[in-house]
This record gives C-alpha cells, structure tokens and sequence, in this order.
C-alpha cells in the first residue's frame, strides 16, 4: 500500500501545474499547493476554532481555522472542501459562501487558500485524531488573544484581512 500522499502544485491562479508529496511541500521547498478553509459561524456570530493536536506537523497546539485542509492531487477544490469538513468536524449538510483565494507563505511552505466561510448551527464532532479540542469563540475573545502565540499565524493573518469583516456584519 502507497502511503505517499500526492499535492498538485499550482500557479498563483490555481492551475495545476505539476504535482509533489506531503513531505516535499512541507520541507522548505515552497512549491505552491491549494488548500481550503472553512470559517464556521453560529447564528450568534461566533467563530469556530479548533486546537490543532499536538501530532500534526505545522503548528502543533495553536488554535486555528474551523476546518484546514489540503487539497489531494486530481481533486477539485468543492470536494477537497466537503471531504475535510465531513473529516475534521463531522458537518455533512453546509453550505459553504467563497471568499477570497489568497497565497500564504510560512517559514516551511507556501499555500494556495480557497477561504469559505458557512452558518451552521448543528453537531460539531470533532476527529480526535486531528483536533484535541474545539469551541465557538467572540470576536472578543479573539481579539484579546491575537499576538499571544495561541493562533496560528495563517490564522491571525487570514481573521486580520478577512474573517473579522464577516463577523462585524
């Protein structure tokens, strides 16, 4: 059995340009792979986050976006999104509004973020092999924790430009 998970590598317009394992978009390389968030809202105006669990590769222990995933090779962004999100928190029936399509560079890789966001007032059950634990958060609460190293950086980065402009509507 193959183990290797494949990415496709994309241009900065999200056409796939070629293709690399996990383990070489991870490791400095840069080569640009898409992911996708999803931003759950209640119908209070609350955010969603989850605590990343210590075993994950990036950022282990920071809280971060609802939903984060990669996008696998030969697969299309809607799916990659719906397939992470039945993954990670359970949601089956959602439906997701685009945001913006960003590039995002850390000190490790460079992404390709479709950002979604959804309402969703339903069971949230979380893996537990991804996620240590979750809650909806006030854009107050955020707010007084951004810069204290409790978030990722792609998520204070992504909250910054565009999250926190949906939760003020």
């Amino acid at each position: 059995m193959n183990t290797t998970e494949y990415f496709p590598i994309v241009n900065e317009v999200g056409e796939v340009i070629g293709k690399a394992s996990r383990k070489e978009c991870h490791s400095g390389t840069f080569m640009l792979h898409p992911v996708i968030h999803l931003h759950v809202f209640n119908a209070h105006g609350e955010l969603y986050l989850q605590k990343r669990n210590m075993n994950k590769d990036i950022q282990p222990g920071k809280w971060d976006t609802s939903v984060g995933g990669h996008v696998d090779y030969g697969e299309e962004i809607e799916f990659a999104l719906r397939r992470e999100v039945g993954e990670e928190l359970g949601i089956k029936d959602f439906q997701p509004l685009f945001i913006t399509r960003y590039k995002f560079v850390s000190d490790m890789e460079a992404e390709l973020v479709h950002s979604h966001y959804c309402i969703y007032d339903g069971e949230i059950i979380p893996d537990p092999e991804e996620i240590s634990e979750g809650r909806f958060w006030t854009m107050q609460e955020i707010e007084n924790a951004l810069g204290n190293d409790i978030f990722t950086p792609n998520f204070e980065q992504e909250y910054l430009k565009v999250v926190k402009g949906i939760m003020m509507k």
